[in-house]
């Protein structure tokens, strides 16, 4: 079956999994499968004023709707483009008193756009609304009681001269989006900002090692030229090479945990038992839980110790990040790595996590020799375990190459920034901001490296001046969260 522009694909009925999606033909790594508008998107309730509602770019000045004072928009062309979903949702907002929450705004746009276009197959759509998965039968109590919720603000919001809908159907569009809801990220991909709606993605089954990755695209408003105009979309990219007849599997979960926690996180959160490879034979495993090896190698006791520890340590850390105490933090990271080094491995999850966020936080206080050394150790382990075109691990790469840049240390810094571009051009694609500011480092990088091949001295000398000079470029502040999963789950 296919449809505009996805002719690349077909649904297919995968056993034991329903449906599935089968590539049509040969994609190489880094190729778009297929893109996709969002069927429908909404800006998290947080964030309402600070993002643009029709591109979910982050910016600073934005403008609102002048009649129900809740949308924000970049510009005129953002806010024409967003008329037609907006519309219903405006007036529902000023006639309400105030805005409902992101659940309730989501399934009101969807349940707009069923009343426009019918609840068949949209254009470019190879199922509809109707036919995908809601789970409502595997709901738990309190997941239940929420939905009711949910059911009971959504029918006090709908207008009333709206088409009525049954409360069986109105439960279909909150588990759909409960289940099929995916993450928007701004314009950086490192905040998750939204919720939409991917009919054609939602066809995408599992796989912890998957062939796919997505990603999200807020596409380019300013562009004069229509063809450089482009519309908020995600992209299905291929991350290595997919034969005719290969099914196509995207990741719903980060691969950096042991495969019992993996299946335990699918299981609760998309109601199915993981039977990937990886997990069926608990493959790289042993890396993540990895001891250290030799003649002092340590008892089961002091492993089982050394992890409870580090479980307890990243608790605490939790609760001092979100308290913006960013020298406890390093405090604890501190502690819990002496503990950490002389039993687990380089490949432990458990190391890798406290280095992750000691790098991170050590970077954003100017520490940067001793967040480069941490960023170094937790490249090294990440390399071992992820798959080699894991956004995650592009992501990760790159922090780690801006921080050995602002320590000083150019040639490895150079060097990370030079990899991680390799990786998010195929993760991300060419015309990505990311990619793009990746390759304005690497060009500058590069330049910087050939001044201090060939004279030490004079770079260090040039490179101080600079610093003086400009402001130093603060590193973003840490987030509390890691970086957007793939599925949005409403907590």
């Amino acid at each position: 079956m296919t449809k505009g522009g996805m002719e690349s694909v077909e649904v297919f009925t995968s056993e034991g999994k329903g449906r599935g999606l089968k590539a049509q033909k040969e994609f190489l790594p880094g190729d778009v499968i297929f893109a996709e508008p969002a069927y429908a998107a909404v800006v998290f309730d947080s964030l309402t004023h600070v993002i643009c509602h029709t591109c979910f770019k982050r910016q600073e000045r934005l403008h609102r709707c002048g009649q129900c004072k809740f949308a924000y928009y970049c510009d005129r062309t953002c806010q024409r483009a967003a008329w037609l979903n907006h519309k219903n949702e405006c007036s529902a907002i000023r006639k309400h008193g105030k805005a409902p929450t992101e659940n309730i705004r989501l399934a009101a746009r969807i349940m707009w756009k069923i009343e426009r276009e019918g609840s068949g197959l949209a254009e470019g759509c190879l199922v509809s609304i109707d036919d995908l998965q809601n789970h409502v039968d595997s709901f738990g109590e309190e997941e239940k009681k929420e939905l009711r919720a949910d059911v009971e603000s959504f029918l006090e919001f709908w207008p009333p001269q709206s088409q009525q809908f049954g409360m069986q159907y109105i439960s279909h569009i909150f588990g759909v989006i409960s289940c099929n809801g995916f993450t928007l990220s701004d314009q950086r991909g490192l905040q998750a900002v939204g919720v939409g709606i991917f009919p054609n993605l939602c066809q995408a089954n599992h796989d912890c090692w998957p062939n796919c990755t997505v990603i999200f695209n807020n596409g380019n408003h300013e562009a004069v030229r229509s063809m450089f105009h482009t519309q908020m979309r995600i992209e299905l990219r291929a991350l290595s090479k997919i034969s005719p007849g290969d099914e196509l599997t995207v990741s719903y979960v980060d691969f950096l945990n042991v495969s019992e926690e993996r299946r335990k996180q699918l299981k609760k959160q998309y109601y199915f038992d993981c039977a990937c490879e990886h997990c069926k034979k608990q493959i790289k495993d042993d890396l993540m839980l990895a001891v250290k090896e030799g003649e002092s190698k340590p008892s089961a006791e002091t492993v089982k110790e050394v992890i409870q520890f580090s479980k307890d340590t990243l608790e605490k850390i939790n609760k001092a990040r979100m308290e913006g105490l960013y020298h406890e933090v390093v405090k604890l990271c501190r502690e819990c790595l002496k503990k950490q080094e002389p039993v687990l491995g380089d490949t432990n999850i458990y190391l890798l996590r406290i280095l992750s966020i000691a790098s991170e936080v050590l970077s954003y206080l100017q520490m940067f020799e001793e967040a480069a050394d941490y960023a170094k150790r937790m490249v090294d382990g990440y390399l071992k375990i992820y798959h080699p075109n894991n956004a995650q691990l592009g992501m990760a790469v790159m922090r780690a190459g801006v921080t050995h840049w602002h320590a000083g240390l150019i040639e490895a810094g150079h060097g990370l920034i030079c990899k991680a571009y390799a990786i998010l051009l195929i993760t991300h694609g060419p015309s990505h901001p990311i990619t793009k500011d990746l390759e304005v480092m690497r060009v500058q990088t590069e330049m910087e490296l050939r001044l201090f091949q060939q004279n030490e001295f004079m770079y260090y000398k040039m490179r101080e001046a600079a610093l003086k000079n400009q402001k130093i470029q603060v590193m973003p502040e840490p987030s509390n969260e890691t970086s957007p999963s793939l599925f949005h789950k409403k907590e």
